[in-house]
């Protein structure tokens, strides 16, 4: 139904709009208000439309959804969903591990690096290490086949990760950041199965993959 303010001023007393409301509803406002700019409601709670009213007015004024939500559009009266605050951007990081095998780097029952450890810890450790806006944390774990006495292996294990971290420091890895230890031949190469019975040149052989030396890496990226 229509309410406008024509049929406020015939049905005022009934409705029980005040004269006051209807005094000051001269304004070019869509609804009859008070001075208080409150709107005028009959006595079943709708609110008395003005000659200026329309859709666009309605829509337009602060008291347009709660008077005429039926008569605007769903647009008009539903706040929009909140957009989700935006994600951090993800933390980019140069965080990687390589191991480099026995083939690469030491030869059997030596800490000494071999002739073609340089070119593989430049290629696969220094290299990324150039990705990395800061370098926290460099891990080195050097390993040692289970040939020989376990606190010979113990030691030999610690001396090829000094030998790496040396070399790290000397191609501009900062040395406080580096940590160093020995893991013997408690942590053997998964899959790695050389039975007793091999010839020891073959045994020594086979067990190659044990004697490596393991570097993780720790830091953000650029």
């Amino acid at each position: 139904m229509k309410r406008t303010l024509g049929t406020a001023v015939l049905v005022a007393l009934g409705a029980g709009v005040t004269g006051e409301a209807l005094a000051d509803s001269v304004a070019d406002r869509p609804y009859v208000s008070d001075a208080r700019n409150d709107v005028a409601r009959s006595g079943f709670g709708l609110c008395w439309h003005t000659g200026y009213w329309t859709p666009a007015a309605a829509a337009a004024d602060a008291a347009g959804c709660a008077c005429d939500r039926d008569l605007l559009s769903k647009e008009t009266c539903e706040a929009p969903a909140a957009k989700p605050a935006p994600l951090p951007a993800a933390v980019r990081n140069c965080d990687f591990t390589v191991s480099l095998r026995a083939d690469q780097v030491f030869e059997f029952n030596t800490s000494a690096l071999r002739s073609t450890a340089a070119a593989a810890l430049d290629r696969d450790v220094v290299s990324r290490l150039a990705t990395c806006a800061e370098v926290k944390f460099v891990g080195v774990t050097g390993h040692s086949d289970r040939l020989g006495d376990p606190s010979y292996n113990q030691k030999l294990s610690e001396r090829r990760a000094d030998v790496v971290k040396a070399y790290l420091v000397r191609k501009g890895v900062r040395e406080d950041v580096i940590d160093t230890m020995g893991a013997g031949k408690t942590q053997p190469v998964p899959g790695v199965s050389c039975p007793d019975g091999l010839s020891r040149q073959k045994m020594i052989a086979c067990l190659a993959p044990n004697r490596r030396a393991v570097i993780e890496v720790r830091g953000p990226a650029k």
